[in-house]
């Protein structure tokens, strides 16, 4: 079929299980969990996600180490950490967020710098943070960097009289830190307390940061079609919204130029929660990759509030009927489940949600309480299998041992308002 008939045929009806099953191959859950964890096969989930989102908030573990512990069940925070500060086969930037991304992949996020050069340094709050001699400022930090080599924020200290007034509460030193990173002339070298230790980034990523920045074509043109590899169909918006690395309209002409030349294929994906179908667009083996895709695997995952399957929560509702809200920046009496909620994934399907807490000195991971789907149950085989999934969440995160409240239906009485933060 040539570029011109592509572009006239009409949408391919997708419905929003097939879309799912798509999505969730693409994402890297359909392959088996128990599969042996090495850093290859680490470093090729990464890469199938595209990145890996880096977060703070430690309540059961990290986002980072939740994610890959759900497709890879062997997992332990040591192999990324190998990958990232050791090989480098992973450098640390920013796509929505911070994230470990496949180093190959540093040319293209040139591009990225020399935008977060131009609108941080336009940014008012920032110069505020930074003084008034934001240059000195800049030319003092790199310089003592280059000198004495990989620091942390706390290494410097801030001498003004009486500060600059709060970003974050951050001292112009730690404000220009970020900015060298972010417009990368810094890179990350490695964490010490999950604290980012900072050093030039041809010390740190000596070979790739050689590699040359792709003309803007081509750099739009990875955007876009990495971006549908790894969602497996996605609405104009949903494209840009992957990488945060190109806008809207550069989206939007990409889809039309590729769908003239047959390099992908109009869908209209229907809605497993009632809503009207959406518009989307996919590459051209997108039926093979339906009917060649296995099983998902039966037995109870649990997933993190940062998982790339979740995070957009539109979609989510959409293609898996499951209405999710991360509240642990709601305030605690307004909460409905709890400050650090985990989906619960048994197949395709979202079946429950736990709210739980690594209780670290004590040596227990607490769970608060568990909720079924309107519509589930926990039958003894789901819980059998809900037990195995704590088991090795305790495995992954050292707990010694955990606690399971049985659990309650969200249509059942009163919602619960969590607390316990």
């Amino acid at each position: 079929m040539n570029g011109a008939m592509m572009a006239t045929a009409r949408p391919v009806v997708l419905p929003a299980s097939e879309a799912r099953l798509l999505f969730m191959r693409q994402q890297g859950l359909l392959r088996d969990p128990a599969r042996r964890a090495t850093a290859a096969s680490l470093r090729t989930l990464i890469e199938q996600l595209g990145f890996v989102q880096i977060d703070s908030i430690n309540m059961i573990e990290r986002a980072h180490h939740l994610t890959l512990h759900t497709r890879l069940e062997n997992y332990r925070p040591k192999l990324l950490a190998r990958l990232l500060e050791r090989d480098r086969q992973l450098f640390e930037n920013w796509t929505h967020d911070a994230s470990a991304i496949p180093s190959a992949w540093f040319p293209h996020w040139k591009h990225r710098f020399q935008r977060a050069e131009r609108r941080i340094r336009a940014n008012r709050w920032w110069r505020e943070r930074v003084g008034a001699n934001v240059d000195r400022v800049i030319e003092e930090v790199r310089g003592r960097i280059e000198r004495d080599g990989p620091l942390m924020s706390r290494d410097f200290v801030d001498d003004a009289p009486g500060g600059s007034g709060p970003w974050w509460g951050w001292k112009p030193q730690k404000a220009v830190l970020e900015y060298l990173w972010r417009t990368g002339e810094l890179a990350i070298a490695g964490r010490v307390n999950f604290q980012r230790v900072y050093d030039l980034t041809e010390r740190v990523l000596p070979e790739v940061v050689k590699l040359e920045m792709p003309d803007e074509a081509s750099h739009v043109d990875w955007v876009c079609r990495s971006a549908l590899e790894r969602l497996g169909a996605a609405s104009e918006a949903e494209i840009a919204g992957f990488w945060r690395a190109a806008d809207l309209p550069r989206v939007r002409a990409w889809c039309r130029d590729a769908l003239k030349r047959g390099e992908i294929v109009e869908l209209l994906i229907e809605s497993a929660d009632g809503s009207k179908p959406q518009r989307a667009f996919a590459l051209p083996d997108f039926a093979r990759l339906i009917r060649t895709a296995p099983d998902p695997p039966e037995h109870v995952r649990l997933l993190s509030p940062f998982d790339p399957v979740i995070r957009d929560r539109k979609r989510l509702l959409r293609w898996f009927n499951f209405d999710y809200r991360f509240e642990a920046f709601v305030p605690a009496a307004k909460r409905r489940f709890g400050y650090y909620v985990l989906p619960i994934l048994e197949g395709d399907r979202f079946i429950g949600r736990l709210d739980g807490k690594f209780d670290r000195a004590a040596g227990e991971l607490r769970i608060h309480r568990i909720w079924a789907e309107p519509g589930e149950r926990f039958t003894k085989a789901r819980l059998a299998s809900l037990d195995e999934a704590l088991e090795r969440l305790a495995a992954l995160i050292g707990a010694e041992s955990w606690t399971r409240p049985k659990p309650v239906r969200i249509d059942a009485g009163p919602v619960h308002q969590s607390s316990r933060d």
